[in-house]
């Protein structure tokens, strides 16, 4: 843990000085020159930079060390430079349902470092927002919140105008200016896609801050190459959209069907919906989640293997599933029954990490290191979603 830090040997005077390290306590820029004060909280800056970004609490104690870390901390310049040395955000919890004792779904925030939980949502949001579904009052109804933990920001979102039996929802920054690492305010759009409580099909909107209102919306129909196989799962009754987190890449959005796994894909930019033929699975359980080339993975497991494949598209050849990889789990998850299966309840893009329930508990898998921790006690776990964000002091404050 991260305390305090000084240089053994000073930077600036000699040893005999009566202030050798401005960089103590309160003799920190006035004990030296501007150009030495200046080049000290370079130095400090740089030191700090590298405090890895998945254990937040580090920045926070570097912060009550002295005003001059404080400043370097705070300041406008750190948080841009701090995102861009470090890339990608890291996972700083995983937001869940998990079965309760009376059947009804608990939800439920656990906290992958050791910075403090917040309270607990229910739906997801990539890199900085979490989508929560909500009752409004004056008049009473069912509202989204968009909700920014780290900042604190909250905008609330009518619900698109058609019933549903089953639906997912994600939110995403629209600015055009952003690099999607670490949205926090500017415009954002939100895309709902449902099974339609009338017509039993399977339709989408989305809805744009920046207008404050709805697209028209759009249905599965007979022009779907995929057709004739959702009018097969309407017979088995597997029209029903999974209710876990879809897979957000540029402006569209991917979800799956319940029973058939069949891929619903949203495209924000024509207001279209398509369909996609998942690859060979006979698990209960996959998840979707967006891979490092920006394509989209469909994870399952399937006896103690792990198999992980990758949708390319290419123009001049038609789209295809390619197997990406196949890990065997036997050495890396505790299972404590046999006959009871694992299973993969969600995923998180960037940092490449599958999150696997056992009846040991809940698991995170990385895929490029094959680390594995255990995050939560054993449970009937629904979709689990992440939530990734850098946290700095000068955010906090701000």
């Amino acid at each position: 843990m991260l305390v305090s830090w000084a240089p053994s040997v000073p930077l600036f005077g000699s040893a005999n000085s009566p202030n050798p390290n401005p960089l103590l306590g309160e003799h920190d820029r006035s004990m030296a020159p501007p150009a030495a004060a200046e080049l000290i909280g370079d130095v400090i800056g740089e030191i700090l930079l590298r405090l890895p970004p998945d254990e937040p609490e580090h920045l926070f104690r570097a912060a009550l060390v002295c005003k001059l870390w404080l400043r370097v901390l705070c300041g406008p310049d750190f948080r841009r430079r701090y995102r861009a040395f470090h890339g990608t955000p890291p996972l700083l919890g995983l937001l869940h349902k998990r079965q309760g004792m009376q059947g009804s779904a608990v939800d439920r925030f656990v906290s992958t470092t050791s910075m403090p939980d917040f309270p607990r949502p229910s739906s997801n949001g990539p890199h900085g927002r979490v989508l929560i579904q909500m009752w409004a009052a004056e008049p009473t109804r069912l509202v989204f919140l968009i909700w920014d933990p780290v900042t604190g920001d909250r905008r609330v979102v009518p619900m698109p105008d058609f019933g549903w039996l089953g639906y997912t929802a994600a939110v995403s920054c629209a600015a055009d200016s952003c690099d999607h690492l670490d949205c926090h305010g500017g415009p954002f759009r939100v895309v709902v896609v449902a099974t339609d409580g009338r017509t039993l099909r399977v339709s989408a909107s989305m809805y744009s801050s920046e207008t404050g209102v709805w697209s028209t919306k759009v249905t599965l129909g007979s022009d779907c190459e995929c057709y004739s196989q959702h009018v097969n799962d309407a017979i088995r009754g597997g029209t029903f959209v999974t209710p876990s987190r879809a897979a957000v890449i540029g402006d569209e959005t991917y979800c799956t069907l319940e029973q058939s796994h069949a891929i619903i894909k949203y495209d924000g930019d024509n207001n279209g919906l398509s369909m996609i033929n998942p690859p060979p699975c006979n698990a209960y359980e996959i998840s979707l989640m967006v891979m490092d080339e920006s394509s989209l993975g469909f994870v399952f497991i399937e006896g103690s293997k792990l198999y992980l494949w990758s949708w390319k598209v290419n123009s001049e050849v038609p789209a295809e599933w390619v197997q990406f990889r196949v890990i065997k789990l036997e050495t890396m998850l505790p299972v404590v029954n046999l006959r009871k299966a694992p299973f993969v309840v969600g995923s998180a893009e960037g940092v490449g990490a599958i999150f696997i329930s056992t009846d040991a508990g809940l698991f995170t898998t990385e895929l490029k290191s094959g680390r594995v921790r255990k995050v939560d006690k054993p449970a009937v776990y629904f979709s689990v979603l992440p939530y990734m964000s850098f946290c700095t002091p000068g955010r906090i404050l701000n």
